[in-house]
């Protein structure tokens, strides 16, 4: 497998009785066998999980040990009990790799308003601490214990080639449902043997979030339990990286985030298209992230592309009542390269044939132009299914 684990990491993913099915990995564990640099970032939202509030406690930081992620339960709005749960969740995983309480980072995702089974929790961390390796199978499994509604693994990595040696970046994310910006119910861990100094750390992961998570909307619910982390244990070389060799890694990194982000909404639930959203001349690239979210969480667009229909009026429409303002006449639309409305007109198109682009494909592009400027921002999202409906009909809370 061309993504493999970093040096100095082992991991491990296990079932320890959160989901039903007893093939499905629930907890999963990542050790550096060395301190790493961690860096985090987090949910917007004002009723947080209790994993969040310890994680915010902890990074960044230049001497964590493990992370342990379960999922099929938040523990998120549990109050007290939910952050004493939290800490033992830590406690347990640091005593399993020889560290202490707080070198210790916690994860969850899953079911809100439901306690955590301490029990269950402790007996996985224990059989997943007897489990840990650093070969492909180890990672798969890590990658598959943190999957709620997700109906594939996501995984990426890139290889670099810098001045003292090469370093590896792998990440594997959750995510499929109550996605909205800044970020979601989404979980994020990218782990490196490259060498970081954690106030670079920490904004190295929030310039890559702020292209990759932060542009990324299901249904645009923004979840509780939000939390992308960034762990660097200098496996490869102890020399912080700077120069030429920090900037290789940034670009690494953010497509690293930027490939998992896009896995996201590509396995939406229900989802048949994954819609890239690319909105350019704009004044400023918040003008443009939000006329591009406008859009990309407009129901009518989402059902538009569900049904293959090049709708170009749901999408000019949407973006004319983002609260960014902008000369209408100035507005140009392309819908997997048909042109579709040009300086602010409808122009004549092949619709049938731009219809069955969209049918035909799972990935659809939309590039919407404005005359404000050079800012630009790309956004993804998912199309809008009866299967959405469904699943969250019936998806216990």
């Amino acid at each position: 497998m061309a993504i493999r684990v970093p040096k100095g990491f082992r991991l491990a993913g296990v079932h320890c009785g959160l989901k039903s099915d007893p093939r499905k990995p629930d907890l999963t564990l990542v050790v550096s066998d060395t301190p790493a640099v961690a860096a985090g970032v987090y949910t917007q939202n004002l009723v947080y999980a209790a994993p969040v509030a310890l994680d915010r406690e902890r990074t960044p930081s230049a001497r964590i040990r493990t992370v342990v992620v379960n999922s099929g339960n938040a523990n998120a709005c549990t109050g007290d009990r939910g952050l004493q749960d939290a800490r033992r969740m830590a406690r347990l995983a640091a005593d399993a790799c020889g560290a202490e309480e707080d070198q210790a980072l916690v994860l969850s995702t899953g079911i809100i308003g439901e306690y955590l089974p301490m029990d269950k929790i402790a007996a996985g961390i224990e059989a997943a601490t007897a489990q840990l390796g650093s070969d492909d199978a180890a990672l798969i499994s890590a990658a598959r214990g943190m999957m709620t509604t997700d109906t594939v693994r996501k995984l990426a990595g890139r290889t670099l080639s810098l001045s003292r040696g090469q370093v590896q970046i792998t990440g594997m994310a959750k995510g499929a449902g109550m996605i909205g910006p800044r970020m979601a119910t989404m979980l994020g861990l990218v782990i490196t043997d490259a060498a970081l100094e954690p106030d670079v750390a920490q904004s190295q992961l929030a310039a890559a979030a702020g292209e990759s998570f932060n542009c990324i909307s299901i249904e645009g619910h923004m979840s509780t339990n939000d939390t992308v982390l960034l762990l660097a244990n200098g496996a490869a070389d102890p020399t912080p990286l700077e120069g030429e060799d920090l900037a290789a890694f940034r670009q690494a990194l953010g497509e690293v985030c930027v490939e998992l982000a896009r896995a996201i909404p590509a396995d939406g639930e229900g989802a048949t298209h994954l819609i890239t959203i690319e909105v350019t001349g704009c004044a400023t690239r918040d003008a443009a992230r939000q006329v591009a979210k406008t859009i990309a969480e407009s129901a009518l667009v989402k059902t538009a592309v569900a049904g293959g229909d090049p709708n170009w009026g749901r999408i000019v429409s949407a973006a004319g009542y983002a609260g960014v303002p902008f000369d209408p006449a100035g507005v140009s639309l392309r819908v997997n390269g048909f042109p579709l409305y040009q300086a602010g007109a409808p122009v004549a198109f092949d619709a049938k044939a731009a219809a069955e682009s969209i049918r035909q494909n799972r990935e659809t592009f939309v590039e919407l132009a404005l005359s404000e400027g050079e800012a630009k921002c790309r956004f993804w999202t998912s199309d809008l299914t009866v299967d959405y409906v469904r699943i969250n009909a019936d998806y216990h809370t």
